[in-house]
């Protein structure tokens, strides 16, 4: 099965290490290697992240613990989140810097 790493409880998406294909299922693990199945909505490209929950618009997107954005649209658990769902917040004065 192919592999997806969550690196912070409080992150809502994980990076897949894999290229995966809409319908395929991926193992995401923790960082106390505790891991559960996701199916894939997107095909996926290779280090690129999934969502693990549902996340609304306007809600951050956290990665490595780390606010990397905004959902610019409604993101089901399993979608492939990049610039079509996420508007960047990093290095952007005009938008709050997050939690």
């Amino acid at each position: 099965m192919k592999l997806a790493l969550q690196v912070d409880d409080k992150d809502n998406v994980a990076t897949i290490f894999a290229t995966v294909e809409k319908g395929e299922t991926v193992e995401v693990r923790n960082k106390a290697g505790v891991s559960h199945p996701i199916i894939v909505n997107d095909d996926i490209p290779y280090g690129h992240k999934i969502a693990l929950v549902a996340i609304n618009p306007g809600s951050h997107i956290h990665k490595y613990g780390e606010v990397i954005g905004m959902a610019t649209a409604t993101i089901a658990p399993g979608d492939y989140v990049h610039v079509h769902n996420l508007d960047s917040t990093r290095g952007r004065g005009d938008i709050g810097k997050g939690e």
